[in-house]
């Protein structure tokens, strides 16, 4: 059986003790762990430590490091998905898959027909609550770095960011599709919208900055089919996935 992971951020190394951080120490209580069973710890600096439960209490838990393993599960694409916020489960749903699908960094946006209003303070727990939702992925599929959450943004400033990589925004009337893409590519942004779609003067504003409208299929597909979609597709074409 292989041995549950979990994310702690502190600082790690072999042969050493340590008491966990309280998340992990929840989840090993959750599991029912005990002294002596193994467990596999990473901190999201890369590479992962076996490790062996010592001192399980109710209230805290510390565990023996025991050996560093140089692992990686990292795509070869780094992949920045802008999604908007989207209603109830589904933004938690698309954070959790596009995690384990391999997306590096995560900016839920706010556009015209977003169907979400959160003032600033909900929303600062909506994001805190999202990035303990990517780390939870990350146990889960052997990922040893952690996807940024970053803070919401208005769909105009993502957009505007001028940092050089492939822009990428699905329309179900474009002209290219992922097969048609350039061989090159290793740095995307991916622009997925609200269940309502994009505005036309948002539309306009991404073909002003050099996004390239993408074409999935024939089918018009909801917003968080439509990201993990796109994601899958792209890692296929430019990642690891087969």
């Amino acid at each position: 059986m292989r041995n549950p992971r979990f994310y702690d951020p502190q600082p790690l190394s072999e042969n050493t003790t340590i008491q966990l951080c309280d998340d992990a120490t929840q989840h090993i209580r959750v599991l029912r762990l005990a002294n002596g069973d193994a467990i596999t710890l990473f901190n999201g600096q890369g590479g992962q430590y076996l490790a062996e439960l010592c001192d399980v209490q109710k209230r805290s838990c510390h565990a023996k490091i025991l050996t560093f393993q140089e692992t990686s599960n990292e795509s070869p694409l780094y992949l920045h998905l802008g999604q908007v916020i989207s209603r109830g489960d589904r933004m938690e749903f698309v954070i959790q898959k596009a995690v384990e699908l391999g997306v590096n960094e995560i900016t839920p946006l706010i556009s015209e027909r977003c169907g979400v209003k959160l003032n600033a303070e909900r929303m600062a727990k909506k994001q805190q609550q999202w990035q303990k939702i990517a780390i939870a992925a990350c146990e889960q599929s052997g990922r040893n770095i952690v996807p940024q959450i970053n803070q919401t943004q208005a769909l105009t400033q993502w957009c505007e960011d001028p940092v050089e990589c492939c822009k990428l925004t699905l329309h179900p009337r474009a002209t290219y599709s992922i097969n048609t893409l350039p061989d090159d590519i290793q740095h995307i942004r991916l622009l997925i919208g609200p269940e309502g779609g994009f505005s036309d003067e948002e539309i306009n504003l991404t073909e002003t900055l050099k996004f390239t409208e993408t074409l999935l299929g024939p089918r018009v597909l909801r917003t968080e089919t439509a990201a993990l979609t796109a994601i899958t597709a792209l890692q296929c074409r430019f990642g690891d996935l087969a």
